[in-house]
C-alpha cells in the first residue's frame, strides 16, 4: 500500500458547485475508483486549497490511473470538476492535482 497527498486550488467562484457536485458523487465515478485500487480517499478544503489523501493498493499505478482516465464517465466527471479547480504554482503544465511530499507518519 502506497499513501497519496496531493493539493490544488479551487477556484472562489466554483467553492460552492464542487463541494456540491462532491457531496454527491456518481456512482459509477466511485465505483471505478475502486476498482482501480484507490481506498481511504478524502478530499480537504482549506482558504481555497483542496488537498486529497488516499491509499493506493493496487501493483501497477500507472496502468489502474489509465484504465480511470479512459473511463467515460470519470471523463465526465472530469469535466464537471476540472473547470473548479486551479494548479498550484509549482504544477507542470497541465497537471492539477500534484503530489505533495509526506514528511511525516504514525500509524
Amino acid at each position: 500500500m502506497k499513501r497519496y497527498g496531493q493539493v490544488l486550488r479551487v477556484r472562489p467562484e466554483k467553492e460552492a458547485y464542487y463541494k456540491e457536485l462532491h457531496a454527491n458523487p456518481w456512482p459509477g465515478v466511485l465505483e471505478m475508483i475502486r476498482k482501480c485500487n484507490i481506498r481511504n480517499y478524502s478530499i480537504y478544503l482549506r482558504d481555497g486549497y483542496l488537498y486529497s489523501y488516499y491509499e493506493y493498493v493496487g501493483d501497477n499505478y500507472e496502468k489502474d490511473m489509465e484504465k480511470m482516465a479512459a473511463d467515460p464517465e470519470t471523463q465526465r466527471w472530469w469535466a464537471e470538476c476540472n473547470p473548479c479547480q486551479q494548479p498550484v504554482d509549482s504544477a507542470k503544465d497541465g497537471e492539477l492535482w500534484v503530489e505533495m511530499e509526506e514528511v511525516f507518519h504514525l500509524d
